[in-house]
């Protein structure tokens, strides 16, 4: 697959798998996310790769990487929602829900961003929305430990229903990723403490991408990638 795209979270796991898949194929890619060493260091990995420290859930942050998209790379055609955090989250206790907020990361900086997106993609050849979900969405029982996660990734499920049947006469496509367990840095000091960082179970992030975008290619719109993993 060619053309110019931006991916978010795209620094590490899926989203650095994806942009090294594109670029691979001739493809222009910009990625974007919040650490500037981890940016400088995909940047440095991925040659010809395109980066901008970026934070999806300021507004402003959001408004500035969409002007920095048409300004400097008009010809995109795909925009792939792949940033996300995951947390354990205690429902018991009240406190369990202070901290970073998976609502905004998760659900609510991919629908402002296919919003600021649509009309740069629209009506441009293979123009493309992708939004990264879960399994977890639909296994909620295997990680009730991460209960907003999972919530959140069920919303961007329905969202991508949604989203695919308004946007189709714009001429914009929109497909939704739902990876299964996959090796990254997603929760990692909780993945630590149960032991769960690798597994035989765990799919490496470079052979989930290249079974995604075979299916993305073949024209599939709800990818589905085979479970890899039993427990949590």
């Amino acid at each position: 697959m060619t053309g110019t795209s931006v991916i978010t979270g795209g620094a590490t796991g899926i989203g650095y798998a994806m942009a090294a898949h594109l670029l691979a194929g001739g493809g222009e890619v910009l990625i974007c996310g919040r650490r500037e060493q981890r940016l400088a260091q995909a940047g440095e990995s991925l040659p010809g790769v395109r980066t901008l420290c970026c934070d999806v859930t300021d507004p402003a942050d959001r408004v500035r990487l969409v002007d920095f998209v048409a300004d400097t790379m008009p010809g995109v055609a795909m925009l792939v929602n792949n940033a996300g955090i995951q947390r354990d989250i205690d429902l018991t206790n009240p406190a369990g829900l202070e901290g970073e907020s998976e609502i905004a990361v998760n659900l609510e900086a991919p629908i402002a961003l296919s919003a600021l997106f649509t009309p740069l993609l629209a009506g441009k050849p293979g123009a493309t929305i992708v939004n990264v979900s879960s399994a977890l969405a639909f296994m909620v029982e295997r990680a009730t430990r991460c209960p907003v996660y999972c919530a959140t990734k069920a919303g961007l499920h329905a969202f991508s229903i949604a989203q695919r049947i308004q946007l189709a006469p714009l001429g914009i496509r929109v497909v939704e990723i739902i990876p299964p367990a996959v090796e990254s840095e997603l929760n990692m000091e909780s993945r630590q403490k149960r032991g769960f960082v690798t597994s035989p179970n765990m799919m490496s992030a470079a052979e989930f991408v290249e079974k995604a975008m075979a299916q993305m290619d073949d024209g599939t719109d709800e990818i589905r990638v085979g479970m890899k993993w039993k427990e949590s």
